[in-house]
């Protein structure tokens, strides 16, 4: 028995050491998938089409170690034979981390859109896309994705908190909407950006309509995001993962409560088998010492 105690122990010890291991803070993943889409249309592989597509890429991954946005032409022999693209990242995220999801996204999108003549893909810290059909400084609101959170039913209250951090996403200083954007109301937190190939002007009016959507749609939930195809609005009630420091710090310490949580309730469980077993090693003692 005194065996198994010993094991017992150094079975608590491992736990406790492995799950304080995984209570110490993280980043939040700014390379988790969004959304992703590519044309119909294939290249040959080899083509000269293959190689713009190829120096697009490059020149989008290099680039993003220095700026939070940019875009690129690479003319073809052809109208159609012309690559465009562009990455625009979050704008909390310094240049490694935006360099570092770039490179994600173009890696990712190699696979998705294979060999195809254009291709977009979202992460949540940047946004790729390459075409043959110009787009670049061209406004579109195309609905790409949206999702909303449960609809539980808020509060007046919490009604007002949250149209008043949407509210303020839409107002302009005539600059600002080239920036990322982010503000707070209690609970509720709210972002939203553009491409930066937009005007002051065609920013405003591709983040209001993605705000009038998320009202529309997402009505009562508790958070709700709306990508439109050059801009983005999102809100939640209690932490936008793309708030930046202030986001991680409150995911980690709630991961963290969990964590302990779990940590208390292994630590009780493992200290009641210790003194059931010890309890069993007195008795069969008691009967040897009987016999």
């Amino acid at each position: 028995m005194s065996n198994t105690k010993t094991n017992m122990v150094l079975f608590l010890l491992f736990l406790v050491t492995l799950l304080l291991t995984m209570a110490t803070p993280s980043i939040s993943d700014t390379n988790s998938f969004v959304f992703g889409g590519c044309s119909r249309l294939k290249f040959s592989p080899g083509s000269s089409y293959e190689t713009s597509v190829n120096s697009i890429l490059t020149s989008l991954v290099n680039t993003a170690t220095f700026t939070n946005y940019n875009n690129f032409t690479v003319p073809g022999t052809a109208a159609s034979e012309t690559v465009y693209g562009l990455f625009q990242c979050r704008g909390d995220l310094n240049n490694d981390q935006c360099s570092t999801c770039v490179a994600r996204a173009v890696s990712q999108l190699g696979t998705l859109c294979f060999s195809t003549y254009g291709g977009a893909l979202q992460l949540e810290g940047c946004f790729v896309k390459y075409d043959n059909v110009t787009f670049i400084g061209v406004e579109d609101k195309t609905e790409v994705i949206k999702k909303c959170g449960p609809s539980i039913g808020l509060t007046s209250d919490a009604f007002t908190r949250r149209d008043a951090v949407l509210a303020y996403l839409q107002t302009s200083d005539g600059t600002s909407y080239k920036s990322f954007r982010s503000t707070y109301s209690g609970d509720f937190q709210a972002v939203a950006q553009c491409t930066g190939d937009l005007s002051s002007s065609e920013c405003q009016d591709c983040v209001s309509d993605a705000i009038q959507r998320l009202k529309i749609e997402c009505g009562s939930s508790t958070w709700g995001q709306v990508y439109l195809a050059k801009c983005y609005a999102r809100y939640t009630e209690g932490g936008v993962h793309s708030r930046g420091g202030n986001d991680d710090d409150n995911h980690n310490d709630d991961e963290i409560e969990k964590t302990l949580a779990i940590l208390i309730g292994l630590i009780a469980g493992v200290a009641l088998i210790i003194i059931f077993l010890s309890f069993l090693n007195k008795v069969c003692e008691k009967q040897r010492g009987g016999k």
